[in-house]
C-alpha cells in the first residue's frame, strides 16, 4: 500500500486536504503551483498522526520537540542527508504550526523553553532554504526554495485551509457519509 510520510495515500483525508488546499491556494491566494500545493496538502496529511509532527529524533532516539533542538541536530550532523532531513522537518514543523495553529506557537515558546527566542517563520524559511542546497534533485531544490521564499504566504494559505475544514466540521458530514470520527 502506497503511503506518504504519515497515513496511506489512498486514505480519504489525502483527497480532502488536497481539495481544500487547492481551493484555498488557487481561489483565495491565486497560487496555482501544483508542486507547492501538493507539498502543502501532503504536509497536512503527514501530520494527521501527531507522532509525525514529533518524529525527529536525536542519535540516542530521544524525540526532538523544540525547534532549537532540531536546528542544533541539523547543524551538528556531518551527514548531509541527515542535515537535509532535519532542515526539512524544521521547515515543515514551523510552517504547520504558524499556518494551521498559530495560537499554539506562543505556548510552545514559553519562557522556560529553548524556543523562547525562536522566530518560527524566520527559521522555517531558513531551513527550507538550507534543505534546498543539501542533496536534493533540481525539482526538489526548486520546491524547497519556493517554500522558503513564500513561507508567509503558505502559512496564510494553511490558515485558510483550516478555516475551510472548520466550515466542513460545522456543517456536518456530507450526505451518505457516517458521523464516526477518523481514528488513528
Amino acid at each position: 500500500m502506497e503511503t506518504s510520510r504519515g497515513i496511506p495515500v489512498s486514505h480519504p483525508l489525502h483527497r480532502m486536504f488536497r481539495g481544500l488546499t487547492e481551493y484555498a491556494f488557487m481561489n483565495e491566494l491565486g497560487i496555482g503551483d501544483p508542486s507547492l500545493v501538493g507539498y502543502v496538502s501532503e504536509l497536512l496529511a503527514t501530520f494527521v498522526p501527531s507522532s509525525q509532527v514529533w518524529s525527529l529524533r536525536d542519535e540516542q532516539g530521544r524525540r526532538l520537540g523544540q525547534v532549537a533542538e532540531m536546528l542544533a541536530q541539523a547543524e551538528s550532523s556531518s551527514d548531509e542527508a541527515r542535515r537535509k532531513e532535519c532542515h526539512r522537518h524544521v521547515g515543515d514543523f514551523t510552517l504547520f504550526w504558524t499556518g494551521v495553529y498559530p495560537e499554539a506557537v506562543g505556548k510552545m515558546r514559553d519562557r522556560s523553553s529553548p524556543d523562547a527566542l525562536i522566530d518560527f517563520q524566520r527559521h522555517g524559511k531558513r531551513s527550507y532554504l538550507m534543505a534546498s542546497t543539501l542533496g536534493s534533485s533540481d525539482l526538489e531544490s526548486m520546491l524547497f526554495r519556493r517554500l522558503s521564499e513564500q513561507f508567509e504566504l503558505c502559512a496564510f494559505g494553511l490558515s485558510r485551509v483550516r478555516k475551510e475544514w472548520e466550515k466542513l466540521d460545522a456543517d456536518g458530514p456530507a450526505p451518505g457519509h457516517g458521523t464516526r470520527p477518523v481514528v488513528f
